[in-house]
């Protein structure tokens, strides 16, 4: 059993379906969230810097000043794990408002 990902961890591990560069996380990240979730570049390093230390990402070969990373068969099972819980959450909500109604 996984912990469950930060919303912030949870789109880079998304992002990270093709390779990409720390800024172009950030940039297709707030586009995806319409603008809600910004990361800032020490959060977008350092969340890069842990992902790799649990091998849940990698570095593409390449330049070393513009760094691309790419997600991992490990990471991309902790990414369908998460979606597995968030969907029994939005499930389990949806009976109950659907039960009870919103008043």
């Amino acid at each position: 059993m996984h912990q469950p990902l930060t919303e912030g961890i949870y789109y880079i591990l998304l992002a990270l379906y093709e390779p990409r560069h720390g800024y172009g996380i950030m940039q297709i990240v707030e586009e995806w969230s319409a603008g809600r979730v910004k990361l800032g570049a020490g959060t977008t390093y350092g969340a890069l810097k842990n992902l790799q230390d649990k091998k849940y990402i990698e570095t593409l070969a390449g330049e070393e000043r513009k760094k691309e990373y790419v997600i991992t068969q490990l990471g991309k099972e902790v990414v369908e794990m998460e979606v597995a819980r968030l969907k029994e959450l939005y499930d389990n909500g949806q009976k109950l408002i659907e039960a009870k109604g919103t008043k």
